[in-house]
Formats: C-alpha cells, structure tokens, sequence
C-alpha cells in the first residue's frame, strides 16, 4: 500500500471551493554571491508585495513604482529568471508560451546538469511563487504562471500519472474512492484530467493547503 493515497469504503461529498488568505510582506533584502537560492530570490523580487495564499500565494495587490498596467507577464517573468540565474551563475535558455490566457515560462541548459538543483520539485515550487511575486507586484494583478526547469513539468506530470494509477488500482480492489495528497489548483487539474483519460471521475475537497482531489468510479 502506498502511503501517498488514501482509500475509504464510502463515498466522499465535495466541499465547497474556498481558501483562507494569508498576507506576506517582502522586505526585499540584497543578497551576496553564493548567498541560498531564496534569499537571492528575494533580492531580484525588489519591490514589497502582498501575497494571498491561493495555489501557493498570489499578489493581489502590488506597492512598487513598477505596479501599472499594459505590461507583459512573460517578459516580466522571463527579466526576473535572467536576473536570478545570473546572480546563482547558472545558464539558461528561457521560452515563453501563452495558452488560454496563462503564460508558461521553460527554462533549459545546453549544459547537461547545469539546472539540476533548480529542478527539484520543491525548488521549482519555489521559484514559481517568487516569479509570480515579482510579476504580480509590477502588474498589480493576479499570476497563474507556470514555471517548468529543465523538464520538471512534464517529469511532474508522468509523477502524477504513476499516483493516479494507483489510486485507480486500489478502486478497482474493492475501494470505493481513494484520495490523493494536497496539491495546487494546476496539479490538480492534471489530476482530474488524468483521471478523466482513465474512465474513472474526481472531484476536489477540503480548502486552502489541505484541497486534494479524490477518485470514485464513473
């Protein structure tokens, strides 16, 4: 049994949407060379923003010079990543894509390993909610962009794949739903996505960090 799936023998009610808001402020500090990933971040980050803790925090409002309208989210994005990779002194090839009004920032390396601290799951978890910091705080509107490192997307989703099929495996032993851990709104659409593909329904329950999503037979 694998301990990222819980099974029950009843069938689960969705709860109703909504997430508690949470308000970070960034002070904004001058990180040295070789100073940790995070306080390099929050040295490229510059002005101070209020976060709202919605899929891993979102600027609601931004308290800079740079907050206006008429700026683009992906070169904002991309300038950001620049600044932080040049500071970490990593090499990068950054891409930029809208798809249905979201931008979706790849970072790449023609240098084999050169981004695989940035790749981490976590880190790239990280880095994203920096990255919409910085451009929330410029725009003063809300960012669902997606950050993906060296691959760590399409990586992520094969992970939910795997996780997916499990749970499946456990309906069809005799389970009647089987939940997943929390996730963020993106991951989760995957999930239910994935899920979909599998001939089996999902629905999402709980609220702010806790939401997951749970699978039942169609």
């Amino acid at each position: 049994m694998n301990d990222d799936i819980e099974t029950t023998s009843a069938d689960h009610e969705g709860t109703a949407q909504g997430t508690p808001e949470a308000r970070v402020q960034s002070d904004a500090p001058v990180a040295s060379p070789g100073a940790p990933v995070s306080d390099v971040a929050s040295a490229a980050l510059g002005d101070d923003a209020v976060v709202d803790a919605d899929d891993g925090g979102a600027v609601v409002a931004g308290e800079g010079e740079g907050a206006g309208e008429g700026l683009d989210e992906g070169e904002i994005a991309a300038d950001y990543i620049e600044e932080l990779l040049d500071i970490c002194d990593f090499d990068g090839d950054i891409d930029i894509e809208v798809r249905a009004g979201r931008s979706y920032i790849s970072i790449d390396s023609a240098g084999e390993g050169s981004l695989r601290l940035l790749s981490k799951p976590d880190t790239v978890t990280a880095l994203q909610e920096l990255t919409r910091i910085a451009v929330q705080a410029k725009t003063g509107e809300f960012s669902r962009l997606i950050l993906d490192i060296g691959g760590s997307r399409a990586t992520r989703e094969q992970e939910l794949g795997a996780m997916v099929d499990r749970a499946v495996e456990k309906i069809e032993e005799g389970a009647t739903a089987a939940a997943l851990p929390p996730m963020s709104s993106y991951e989760r659409k995957l999930v239910h996505d994935i899920v979909a593909a599998r001939g089996f329904t999902s629905e999402s329950e709980g609220e702010g960090r806790d939401r997951h999503t749970v699978i039942t037979r169609a």
